[in-house]
């Protein structure tokens, strides 16, 4: 089963479906067909570089396998990066928009580049692993794990919100299923989202894994999806009620989400669907998944890598 159900055209991006150049993913707001929101994952070789132009984009740079360094704006961050998205919190890099940032890797890796159309120039920035909050959200087989590194209220952005989250085999996240569609001034703000998916291939002589992911309409002829998932594929959800994300018995599931809309503030309020929004009165009786958290933010390295000059260098959500 590869798309049992999906009445919104090119919203589940498969593996390799939107590869272009030294890109692995590059989806961007004109082949999303949105206004704001972008994700591309770049692949380089051992000892690989590649140039980012920002344009009028705000980016983060999120190591997914690997390390990498950054080069930007008179500022030299190297990232420690991780083996695997399962295998520990990252550090990470700010590029401001109407930048170039070199990206290069010693020993090769993945880079997530979150991007998000803005206009305010903040200043490029380094997100130390350890500052990560890492929260464990829902309860029972709702429980998973959530990476905040770039939520709002967080990391400073003018328009990206990022997150990672964890969910263990055999749990259910993004419910209840909810959306941000439509701004609601305090109640509901207007977002786009991308949703990255990796499943844990969980040892050697092991198939590749899967999961599921499903989208329902919030309004006539909306964004309609079930969809099996595997590492390398891409949800795009420019409106809808999302959720569940569903992983396998046996096969914890990864996925980042990339947000940004149209609203001055920077927030991420959302509405419950109406006949699922009854589970959270669940989750107090009930304990968190003791497999829980898959891994806690790391404690801070001897020597911090966080920037030197050029000169110088010798409330609770259903996710």
């Amino acid at each position: 089963m590869t798309n049992h159900h999906d009445r919104s055209s090119g919203r589940h991006v498969r593996a390799g479906g939107s590869a272009r150049g030294p890109y692995a993913l590059d989806i961007d707001p004109e082949r999303a067909g949105w206004a704001h929101s972008a994700l591309r994952v770049l692949e380089l070789p051992p000892g690989g570089s590649h140039t980012l132009a920002t344009g009028d984009s705000e980016w983060i740079v999120l190591p997914l396998t690997g390390g990498c360094t950054v080069h930007t704006e008179g500022e030299f961050f190297e990232l420690l990066g991780r083996e695997s998205v399962f295998g520990g919190v990252t550090d990470f890099a700010y590029v401001p928009r109407d930048a170039h940032a070199q990206i290069a890797s010693g020993a090769g890796g993945r880079f997530a580049l979150a991007g998000a159309k803005c206009e305010r120039r903040l200043p490029a920035r380094y997100g130390p692993a350890p500052e990560v909050p890492v929260e464990l959200r829902g309860a029972g087989t709702c429980s998973r794990q959530v990476n905040n590194f770039a939520a709002a209220g967080v990391f400073e952005c003018d328009r990206l919100i990022a997150v990672e989250v964890l969910t263990p085999g055999g749990n259910w996240s993004s419910y209840p299923p909810h959306k941000h569609d439509e701004h609601t001034p305090g109640v509901e703000s207007e977002l786009e989202e991308i949703y990255y998916f990796e499943i844990d291939p969980g040892g050697e002589g092991r198939t590749d894994g899967l999961g599921y992911h499903r989208v329902s309409p919030s309004r006539p002829g909306g964004t309609d999806v079930l969809a099996e998932v595997r590492t390398g594929d891409t949800v795009l959800i420019p409106d809808g009620w999302h959720g569940p994300s569903i992983a396998a018995p046996g096969r914890d599931m990864y996925y980042l989400n990339v947000m940004a809309g149209p609203g001055e503030s920077r927030e991420w309020l959302i509405r419950d669907h109406p006949d699922h929004g009854w589970i959270r009165d669940t989750w107090p009786d009930q304990p968190v998944d003791p497999r829980l958290p898959l891994y806690e933010a790391t404690a801070a390295p001897s020597t911090d890598p966080r920037a030197t000059t050029a000169g110088d260098r010798a409330e609770e959500d259903p996710r």
